[in-house]
């Protein structure tokens, strides 16, 4: 047999299935063939649940890339241990290389849920199931195809477009990058076909599933990435049926899931051995702090996405999601220790490191900050601009906020975000949104000049390297897998990381 080599996971077979018969010498007598499923509406969704099993498993990662470049988090820093710096770490540090593993592991995620997707995709289209059937199936899986393209566009630049599978494995040898104009249109492409066939609701056991909603939010979204203002606008006006929680803790509350407030959120589930949990709190608990955060002992948390100096100075003084949100300290022993950390997904759970906890996508006090800043870049800040603004901060207990310019409103909107959605993966994407790739250069490393003359947790007496909190204007995009341009010649690099 022909030796093939991976590429992205273009050759990958879906995970749960064995692969064409061509591409192996024998087959697999345990596993269902592709010539045997893809029959029936069960089946369908079974593939389809495989691609939100993908999506989880972005999303147990997703702070290293949306989070840690950012000014809102840091890390724990273990003195003893460096084995993380040329990994996790180098995004906190703005260290990254083409050589960084955690670089070649989220390509190679995202391109095998691309894989599944696309795959399910061209199934069902040649399938006999009734269109009120297929219709939201269909809706969903583009819906997570657009997704994917969404983050990875934003991470990389130009990235390779495919939207089918490929027939023979040499043809991964031709892929190229696409321009991001390319990525960006077949978003709002899929995006749009997705909002024509998707249902606005389900019923209480289909919970969670991609809606209508949803994917006008994420529409919105791209739109307003793409300085496409009035499109933002009246797309995110169609989010209906959706309304602020009365409790921001209850966006969080694993006993809240899927809440009014809620327009789409990666479903997880505690509390058995179904393999389908989260672990967020064990994640982000100080890595010292043992039990006394997680309330599970001899547990050792990993320290990860700790709150920023820069991130707890923005609240303001009465601001009611702060304590949601994080702690400045935590008691272990008696003895009060220093370290801030994340509280959002902190919840109590009745087995060691399988938490219940969903993570929230897109929210509707997202879509209202969003219609916020869309309609002050278009039309200055509007009495309506205003009224999207305030609602966020009423319920947070603030006051309202009058009088501003459009620069000034810009500013307090891109300021709520930042503590309303915190620690949600959404502060790199408004950073580079709001900036260019010089301004944004500039801004890291005034924050990185802080960090340094003040860390946010004590590092035990290691000096920061040279290298760290230096930020030049190409780290806006991250650099491509040295292993897939080995693969792949016809790949370029961005620039900056030859």
């Amino acid at each position: 047999m022909k030796k093939i080599t991976v590429l992205g996971a273009f050759f990958l077979c879906l995970t749960q299935f064995s692969c064409k018969e061509d591409f192996l010498v024998t087959t697999d007598p345990t596993r269902i063939g592709t010539d045997l499923f893809y029959k029936n509406e069960t089946q369908f969704l079974q593939a389809l649940s495989g691609v939100y099993g993908q999506l989880q498993v972005i999303t147990n990662s997703a702070y290293i890339f949306q989070e840690f470049p950012s000014d809102n988090t840091t890390l724990d820093f273990n003195p003893l241990d460096r084995g993380g710096a040329a990994g996790w770490e180098a995004f906190e540090f703005s260290t990254v290389n083409q050589g960084n593993g955690e670089i070649a592991n989220v390509w190679n995620q995202y391109y095998q849920a691309l894989y599944n997707a696309n795959y399910t995709l061209e199934k069902l289209a040649t399938s006999t199931l009734d269109a009120s059937v297929k219709g939201p199936i269909e809706g969903q899986l583009k819906f997570l195809r657009a997704y994917f393209y969404f983050n990875l566009v934003q991470y990389f630049g130009d990235v390779v477009l495919v939207t089918s599978t490929l027939t023979n494995p040499n043809q991964a040898f031709d892929l190229v990058r696409s321009p991001q104009a390319d990525v960006w249109k077949q978003i709002e492409k899929d995006l749009t076909e997705a909002v024509a066939v998707l249902p606005a609701t389900y019923p209480a056991s289909q919970l969670g599933r991609v809606t209508k909603g949803a994917a006008n939010a994420l529409l919105g979204k791209v739109y307003l990435t793409q300085k496409k203002y009035a499109e933002a606008v009246t797309t995110l006006k169609l989010v209906t049926g959706y309304s602020l929680n009365a409790l921001y803790a209850d966006n969080f509350n694993p006993a809240r899931k899927n809440g009014p407030e809620s327009i789409f959120e990666v479903q997880y589930q505690g509390g058995n051995d179904l393999g389908e949990w989260s672990s967020f709190a064990y994640l982000f608990a100080p890595r010292l702090s043992a039990g006394a955060i997680t309330g599970f002992a001899n547990t050792a948390p990993s320290g990860r996405n700790i709150p920023t100096n820069d991130m707890i100075a923005a609240y303001e003084p009465g601001d009611l999601r702060k304590d949601v949100s994080l702690k400045t300290s935590y008691t272990l022993n008696g003895a009060v220790v220093n370290i801030p950390y994340v509280t959002k997904f902190t919840y109590p759970h009745t087995i060691t490191g399988r938490t219940d906890n969903n993570w929230p996508v897109l929210r509707y006090a997202d879509v209202l900050l969003m219609m916020a800043e869309a309609i002050n870049e278009q039309s200055g800040p509007t009495a309506e601009a205003f009224g999207y603004l305030n609602q966020v901060r009423k319920r947070a207990g603030l006051k309202d906020l009058a009088g501003l310019d459009k620069a000034a409103f810009k500013t307090a909107v891109l300021k709520e975000r930042r503590v309303e959605l915190a620690f949600e993966n959404h502060r790199w994407f408004d950073l580079k949104r709001t900036m260019t790739p010089a301004e944004l250069a500039t801004f890291m490393n005034a924050h990185g000049t802080r960090e340094k003359a003040k860390p946010t947790v004590d590092r035990g007496g290691i000096a920061f390297n040279a290298q760290d909190y230096v930020y030049s204007d190409f780290e806006y995009y991250f650099p491509i897998p040295a292993p897939q341009i080995l693969i792949n010649n016809k790949l370029t690099q961005n620039p900056g990381y030859q």
